[in-house]
């Protein structure tokens, strides 16, 4: 897994388009962790609150380029 500094870097680069492929498949992982989480499939729960922060963070960038701050 790598770190939240590379994480925000990668998504930096991207353009509005390809941050909304990106969240599409970051809520699909969601959707996939809980699912696990649910059927006691889940070896790590704190992958759920990862994949929350990594929505979260496109969320915010995506309305940031949105806006014309970035």
């Amino acid at each position: 897994m790598r770190s939240t500094k590379e994480f925000l870097k990668d998504i930096r680069e991207k353009s509005v388009d390809e941050l909304t492929k990106l969240l599409k498949e970051k809520k699909l992982h969601l959707f996939e962790l809980k699912l696990k989480f649910k059927t006691q499939q889940l070896t790590n729960p704190n992958e759920i609150t990862q994949a929350r922060r990594d929505i979260s963070r496109v969320l915010t960038l995506m309305k940031e380029k949105e806006n014309g701050n970035a």
